[in-house]
């Protein structure tokens, strides 16, 4: 049985209302189609990302999802000169 994790499974509102936040600071708005396509896109390349993830260390759908989040925080950090 495939478990998709919490965080992947409910990211489609939270990455809809990204959406909303660059449309409303750009003042430029997309047709309903457009946002279906780029949440579809999104959510798809998440989803690979994590699976491809679990596939290649060899852990949980969960445990990838959760490697992949702490291995984009730790970047940013070390972008920002944080550490």
């Amino acid at each position: 049985m495939l478990v998709i994790p919490d965080i992947l499974t409910n990211a489609g509102g939270v990455t809809c209302s990204y959406f909303e936040q660059v449309q409303g600071n750009s003042n430029y708005y997309w047709s309903s189609d457009e946002v279906f396509q780029k949440l579809d896109s999104w959510m798809t390349d998440a989803f690979t990302a994590v699976s491809e993830r679990a596939e290649d260390d060899d852990v949980s759908l969960r445990d990838a999802a959760y490697l992949i989040a702490v291995d984009r925080v730790a970047r940013a950090c070390r972008e920002r000169g944080w550490v």
